[in-house]
């Protein structure tokens, strides 16, 4: 008489690394509009091949919307004295800065973070 032994659950892998790499690519290929992107649209590439080779593009790779909306973020963030112009005056020196209208980065930034996140993690919950 043979006893079975109870099969061990196995416990399902996360996917949140591949996600927080493909949410790297993403902000390689979204500083590709910027002077940088001559040096990060290269490497982005090489990542994002590496990563389809390593681990297929699958649920994670929804982290290229987050990074994308990660950079949009940030473009809100540093223009937030926008829209126009606006001086300044130190006891050395005075000046003006033009800043863009910082509204539509932001909601750009918003919508591509909480749609990449979310359907990341309604696909992470929905398995396999």
């Amino acid at each position: 008489m043979t006893t079975d032994a109870p099969a061990s659950p196995q416990k399902p892998r996360s996917h949140l690394p591949w996600f927080l790499a493909w949410v790297g690519v993403g902000v390689g290929f979204a500083l590709g509009v910027s002077v940088v992107g001559v040096f990060a649209v290269p490497l982005a590439l090489v990542v994002s091949v590496l990563l389809v080779v390593l681990h297929h593009a699958d649920r994670s790779a929804l982290g290229i919307l987050v990074g994308v909306g990660l950079l949009s973020l940030y473009v809100a963030y540093v223009q937030r004295k926008g829209p126009g112009t606006v001086t300044w005056h130190t006891s050395a020196a005075s000046g003006a800065d033009q800043y863009l209208d910082p509204r539509p980065w932001l909601v750009a930034g918003v919508v591509l973070v909480v749609v990449g996140i979310a359907t990341f993690l309604w696909r992470e919950r929905r398995g396999p």
